[in-house]
C-alpha cells in the first residue's frame, strides 16, 4: 500500500465532530468534510448537545478522531474561553485529541479562548478568519440591505473578506493531513482588500438595485443591536469588539489559504455573483 493510498484509508476512517454543524461555518465544514470522505458527526442541539450543557458533551465526542470547534457567540465572551478550555479538556480525556478552533483574526478578546485551547492537552490548530463574505448574505445585516441599507460601524477601513467556503476547505484539509498543521495558527483571508461601501456597491451592481452603505460610530450601533434585543451585557462587548477590528489592524491579506489548498481564495465578486443569482437579496 503507498502513502497517499494509506493517508486515504485513514481519512475515510476518521470520524469528525463538527460543533455548530447547523450554523454559517459548520454547515460548510461538515459539507466539505463529508466531501473529503469523513465520517461527520453533527453536534448541535438539535442532535442533542449543547455548549452550556457539559453533560451532553461526552456522548458526542465518544470514539471520534476529531472535532471541529465553533462557539456559538463572539469567541470574545467571557464564557467562551471556559467552555472551549472545558470542552477541549473533555475530548481529550475521552482520547480525541485532533481539535481546530475557529478564532477571529484580529481580535484581541479572542485570546483568552485560544489559550484556553493550547493548554488542554489537545493536538490543536487555530483557524483565525477575518469578516466572511457570507455575512452580506446570511444573518441580521440582510434585512436592512432588503430595505436599500446597510447601517455598519466600520468607517471606511479596508477588509479582505474571506469567504466561508474557503474556511471549511482549509479546516477540512488541516484534518486530513495528519500533523502537519498541528501547533499552528492560521490566518484566512481573501484575496483582496474592501472597504464595506466598495463590498455594498460590489452587491448593488450585481442585483440591480440600489443599496447604501451608511458608517456609524460603534455606540451608536450599539443601539442598534439593543434594538435587536441583544442583552446589554452583549452589546458592551460586541461594542469594544467592532472598535478593535474595525480600527485597520486587519488590512492586509494573508496567504495562508492559498498555503494550505494550493489555489488562490475565493473573490468576493464571484462570491456576490453567486449569492445574487441564488436569490440572496431578493425582497
Amino acid at each position: 500500500m503507498t502513502q497517499n493510498t494509506a493517508d486515504k484509508a485513514n481519512t475515510q476512517r476518521m470520524t469528525v465532530v463538527v460543533t455548530g454543524a447547523s450554523g454559517r461555518t459548520g454547515s460548510r465544514v461538515a459539507q466539505a468534510a463529508r466531501a473529503a470522505g469523513l465520517t461527520v458527526r453533527a453536534a448541535s442541539r438539535a442532535q442533542g448537545f449543547d455548549w452550556e450543557d457539559p453533560t451532553t458533551w461526552a456522548r458526542t465526542l465518544r470514539d471520534a478522531d476529531a472535532a471541529y470547534l465553533m462557539y456559538p457567540f463572539d469567541i470574545g465572551f467571557p464564557a467562551a474561553a471556559e467552555g472551549i478550555g472545558a470542552l477541549a479538556r473533555e475530548a481529550v480525556g475521552l482520547g480525541v485529541r485532533r481539535l481546530v478552533l475557529l478564532s477571529a483574526r484580529g481580535e484581541e478578546q479572542a485570546l483568552p479562548a485560544e489559550e484556553a485551547l493550547r493548554s488542554s492537552g489537545a493536538d490543536w490548530t487555530i483557524v483565525r478568519a477575518t469578516w466572511f463574505s457570507q455575512n452580506f448574505s446570511e444573518g441580521p445585516l440582510v434585512e436592512g440591505m432588503l430595505h436599500g441599507e446597510l447601517v455598519f460601524p466600520a468607517g471606511e477601513v479596508r477588509e479582505p473578506f474571506v469567504d466561508v467556503r474557503d474556511i471549511a476547505d482549509v479546516v477540512t484539509a488541516v484534518l486530513t493531513s495528519g500533523d502537519r498543521y498541528a501547533g499552528r495558527t492560521l490566518e484566512l483571508t481573501g484575496p483582496r482588500l474592501l472597504t464595506w461601501r466598495e463590498a455594498v456597491a460590489e452587491i448593488s451592481a450585481a442585483t440591480g438595485s440600489t443599496i447604501t452603505y451608511t458608517p456609524v460610530p460603534t455606540r451608536a450601533y450599539g443601539e442598534v443591536l439593543a434594538g435587536f434585543g441583544v442583552p446589554p451585557q452583549e452589546v458592551e462587548l460586541l461594542i469594544e469588539v467592532f472598535a478593535g477590528v474595525t480600527d485597520g489592524r486587519n488590512a492586509h491579506v494573508t496567504d495562508d489559504v492559498r498555503a494550505v489548498l494550493g489555489r488562490e481564495p475565493r473573490d468576493f465578486g464571484d462570491f456576490v455573483r453567486e449569492a445574487a443569482a441564488a436569490g440572496a437579496w431578493k425582497p
